[in-house]
């Protein structure tokens, strides 16, 4: 189903609800944010709509964590990026709120408090539900239209990503847009071969996608990296050493070590495993063949000996999809696999990567423009790629039809 685009709005000279993700690193003791990526992937959209009058919509973390505080220095931070005068307001949807919004003039932007300070934001519910909350009554007869670019948050069935919609013609921003598209296209019509890369931790997440792009031909193959590699080691009757399997039990993903080995009994051949991986011994790097991993040593990255035929699959690859690092890249010693992973996964034609520390490591090595598309959500993103329908693009596309 089709959702409605900015063209199709005609925000010019009307108010317009921007809901953002601005939710960033920051300084626990400045309050300084450390990273603005989220900032700038936002820019385009909020440039499109300097004809209207621009009420942002965005959060910071959630309740109960260091890092939950007000707007004041992301509106700071975004008009420094804009060069534009963006206003911060200390209040939701009460009184000061409803009288800045009244008295703005095309051009103006504003930037509401921290919508997880109301209570219903941090509430998961049903879009029917969440369209009579307070909170989208309030924010919905403060403006014309509603914009939803946060696909950070896409994810999440919160009643500013799908109360809105339903309360109000919207559209999706440009980053929104992209998102949508581009990992559309991974699910259908991406050039073939298709490989998935999936590393890092959470094991679960990769095993649904993998599981999801096999079963239906969506991926040719799939490498496993990283944690992910290693619950398919013990799937496939290797011995990992007691490190690496007791932090399998501590992240409580032992129930995950079967889907692994259906996954293998089913699609064996179309799951790339590495042959070597490296380990921590005596405080150094140290290689061993997969059958060869010593019962007392951590794994930490892929070896070197697996690396020309994990990236000889890439190179024959026309997409890739690169989802969590082969290792603990944050330790120099153990970066060389996730670095040379994606720096061959650079050079395929149609790249995307799943946002998260990956995206981190890219802008590290400098190659972030030679990727095709770096996602911005990575929770979204693997919900996207596991087939399920994102709660804010189906409340888009239902606004659509409702709104047209």
């Amino acid at each position: 189903m089709p959702i409605g685009t900015l063209p199709d709005l005609g925000a010019e000279g009307k108010t317009v609800l921007l809901r953002l993700d601005l939710n960033s690193p920051i300084d626990p003791t400045s309050h300084l944010i450390l990273d603005d990526k989220r900032f700038r992937e936002h820019l385009p959209t909020v440039r499109a709509l300097s004809d209207s009058r621009v009420v942002i919509v965005t959060h910071q973390s959630r309740p109960g964590k260091k890092d939950f505080t007000t707007l004041e220095a992301h509106a700071g931070k975004l008009e420094e990026l804009l060069g534009t005068p963006v206003t911060y307001i200390d209040s939701i949807f009460g009184k000061h709120a409803r009288d800045a919004v009244q008295a703005s003039k095309p051009g103006d932007i504003l930037m509401l408090e921290n919508v997880r300070f109301a209570a219903e934001e941090n509430l998961t519910m049903k879009p029917e539900d969440a369209k009579k909350t307070h909170i989208v009554r309030r924010l919905s007869s403060m403006a014309d239209v509603f914009v939803n670019d946060a696909f950070g948050t896409a994810h999440r069935s919160q009643p500013t990503v799908v109360g809105l919609p339903l309360a109000m013609r919207s559209a999706a921003g440009l980053l929104m847009e992209r998102e949508v598209a581009t990992l559309s296209k991974v699910l259908s019509g991406a050039p073939r071969p298709v490989t998935m890369v999936l590393g890092g931790t959470k094991i679960d997440d990769s095993i649904e996608v993998a599981a999801h792009v096999l079963a239906n031909g969506i991926a040719d193959n799939v490498i496993v990296i990283g944690v992910v590699a290693n619950a398919f080691y013990i799937a496939a009757g290797y011995d990992i050493g007691k490190p690496s399997t007791q932090l399998i039990e501590q992240l409580k993903y032992q129930g995950e070590i079967a889907k692994a080995k259906a996954i293998l009994d089913t699609f064996g051949d179309r799951v790339i495993l590495p042959s070597a991986v490296a380990v921590r011994q005596n405080g150094r790097r140290a290689e061993y063949p997969v059958e060869k991993i010593p019962f007392d040593a951590p794994v930490m990255d892929l070896g070197m000996d697996a690396l020309p035929a994990l990236v000889s699959t890439l190179k024959n690859a026309g997409t890739v999809v690169f989802n969590g690092p082969a290792g603990v890249f944050e330790d120099p010693d153990f970066a060389t696999g996730t670095y040379e992973l994606l720096r061959a996964a650079s050079k395929v034609g149609f790249s995307v990567v799943g946002g998260g520390h990956t995206a981190a490591v890219i802008e590290k090595l400098g190659i972030e423009k030679e990727f095709t598309h770096i996602s911005t959500g990575g929770g979204a993103c693997i919900e996207f790629l596991t087939g399920k329908k994102l709660p804010a693009v189906e409340a888009l596309e239902e606004s659509y039809q409702l709104f047209g």
